[in-house]
């Protein structure tokens, strides 16, 4: 019975597949927004100096998010799904050495959180028009997801020796 339980785990890798197909599309979309920017580059208008920084941000973007989705993809099945020796885990990445699910979830949102500020910087240097108020709404929610990792984290953290700092 319990084994029957443990060979669902298998089923994971679907997600853990389907996470490295992204990656590939989203390298792929890197690659076509990277080569329309040197396109840009040598038809030599001098209004593209901007299209060609926003290809270029939007290829940094695209990029991300594949890196984003790669280390997904291996801290699923690394973590939860392939058992490795323990001479073999050690020797992998630290990124790739997910111990739990509170160690998938913190990666990943300190992860994600770059990605969101590259996307902001990457909305900002495509704006034709002038920046509004609510151009700001991105960076107060980075802000406050970064607010929520640093709570998270500090709640995961054992307790100081030193409490005379407090």
């Amino acid at each position: 019975m319990l084994q029957s339980v443990l060979r669902l785990r298998y089923v994971i890798l679907i997600g853990s597949v389907a996470a490295g197909i992204g990656a590939l599309l989203m390298f792929y979309e890197a690659g076509v927004k990277l080569a329309a920017g040197m396109r840009m580059l040598f038809v030599a208008d001098a209004s593209s100096g901007k299209a060609v920084i926003a290809a270029v941000m939007g290829a940094t973007d695209a990029c991300l998010f594949g890196i984003v989705l790669t280390f997904f993809a291996y801290a699923i099945a690394f973590g939860f799904v392939i058992e490795l020796e323990p001479a073999t885990r050690s020797r992998l990445p630290r990124w790739m050495r997910v111990e739990s699910i509170s160690d998938l979830k913190q990666s990943l949102i300190e992860v994600i959180l770059v990605y969101l500020v590259v996307d902001f910087a990457t909305d900002v240097a495509e704006r034709e028009t002038h920046v509004t108020w609510e151009t700001l709404i991105m960076p107060g929610a980075i802000l406050l997801i970064a607010a929520a990792l640093r709570l998270m984290s500090r709640a995961h953290a054992p307790p100081s020796a030193d409490l005379s700092r407090h």
